[in-house]
């Protein structure tokens, strides 16, 4: 264990059945801690203070991704100070860049900082094309201009200029890399059909603790004055609306009961409005949401949307409860164009589904089976582990560093609430026999 993050190499056995029972805490959102701290790179011999950082690979490969541009980072449970020197390095390391996808994030603020950058190729979780096109052309509009040489895009501008810019696809990514750019740039830079998410948000009140002049994040048009300098800050990331989700999710497929805390109900609300119209029992108070679920929901349609639509980082979990509902679920994957990748393991289980194209048409069956899966990305990790919760017998999960990439204390929080589940090292053999 490194940094207080679980071997990759490790297994997750469970023992399913038993009906999840109790309340637990969300974590901070992983989804809005990466560009937050990508967003230190715009300040000048400045300090960025966070609370409530979740303590994850994705979180440590940003991190460690930072200092290689020098950045100084310290993170000590749920706080991390991120000192910014005066001069930046320019050009990042392919070993970093290619274990996450969120890397792409320190391209606007190293473009507006240092008038250049190197950036290969970010990896992350196969879940389809995620072209960086968005953020490319929106760049290039700002005047910087970009050559593709071995696999690594180099970037390189005189100086940033404002405007206006129209974004195809509301892509989150390419939003946050444009709003940190049009940060530091002169003028005034309005970007339009901008993401709606939280995480958006998260990260503007950022920009603005640190002195920006940033204005209509979460309504789809974002207005930004450039500033020349910035100023130390101090935020706390928001909760994570996945993480919950799951749990909440977990309680319902173990015909449980489970209240997550420490959450904003209105993050949720297209998970919430699904589970109603299962026939889930909900209870909101404050900030927090109980799940109580009945013996048998019904199936439900939805399609994964932009936010404030069905989030496609839930489509894997609302799977696999639906594949105990009664009746017929119809789930339409709009947002990445290869999300069903997890179909195959779920089938192993006992699940009965049908693909065409991007759609799944999911037919409730009465129990699931548990048996050995493999986790082909993050959200389709935690799907198993859901599926494991509820299945007869015992399952095993493996290739777990994509589920650590998102939660964070896992199984000490599954335990929690009843849950009978340990983790093996690779060399283990019988969980039993620890």
């Amino acid at each position: 264990m490194e940094n207080g993050v679980k071997d990759v190499t490790s297994r997750l056995v469970i023992q399913g059945g038993t009906p999840l029972r109790g309340s637990l805490t969300a974590q901070g959102a992983k989804n809005a801690a990466l560009p937050v701290m990508a967003s230190a790179l715009l300040l000048k011999g400045r300090r960025l203070t966070l609370d409530r950082v979740p303590n994850l690979h994705d979180i440590h490969t940003m991190a460690d991704l930072l200092r290689h541009l020098g950045v100084q980072i310290e993170f000590k449970g749920q706080r991390m100070t991120l000192d910014v020197p005066e001069d930046l390095q320019w050009e990042t390391p392919s070993a970093l860049v290619r274990k996450m996808r969120a890397s792409s994030l320190v391209l606007g603020p190293l473009i507006a900082r240092c008038g250049r950058a190197i950036l290969p190729l970010p990896g992350g979780c196969a879940i389809g094309s995620r072209p960086m096109d968005f953020h490319l052309k929106g760049l290039a509009k700002m005047g910087a201009s970009f050559d593709l040489v071995h696999g690594a895009v180099h970037a390189e501008t005189p100086r940033l200029r404002p405007g206006r810019i129209y974004l195809d696809f509301p892509s989150v990514g390419a939003t946050e890399n444009l709003l940190m750019a049009a940060v530091l740039t002169e003028g005034e830079t309005i970007i339009e059909n901008a993401a709606r998410e939280p995480e958006i948000v998260n990260l503007a009140e950022t920009l603005r603790a640190m002195g920006a002049q940033v204005e209509g994040e979460g309504s789809g048009t974002l207005r930004v004055e450039g500033q020349k300098d910035l100023q130390d800050a101090e935020v706390r990331i928001i909760p994570d609306r996945i993480e919950a989700s799951t749990y909440l999710l977990a309680g319902v497929i173990t015909r449980g009961r489970v209240t997550v805390k420490d959450i904003v109900p209105d993050h949720i609300e297209a998970l919430l409005s699904k589970l109603e119209e299962a026939g889930v029992g909900i209870q909101i108070q404050g900030d927090s949401v109980t799940v109580q679920a009945p013996d048998r929901w019904k199936g439900v349609s939805l399609k994964t949307l932009p936010y404030p639509g069905f989030p496609t980082d839930l489509q894997p979990q609302i799977m696999a409860t639906l594949t105990l509902a009664e009746g017929t679920s119809v789930i339409h994957e709009s947002v990445f164009d290869a999300r069903f990748l997890h179909v195959g393991e779920f089938k192993r289980m006992g699940a009965k589904i049908e693909l065409q194209g991007n759609t799944a048409v999911v037919t409730g069956v009465s129990e699931l089976v548990g048996a050995d899966v493999h986790a082909s990305d993050l959200r389709a990790g935690a799907a198993l582990v859901l599926l494991g919760l509820a299945a007869r017998d015992e399952t095993t999960i493996h290739e777990l560093g994509h589920i650590w990439r998102g939660y964070e204390g896992l199984v000490e929080k599954l335990r929690a609430l009843g849950a009978n589940v340990v983790v093996l090292d690779a060399s283990a053999d019988d969980p039993r026999h620890r």
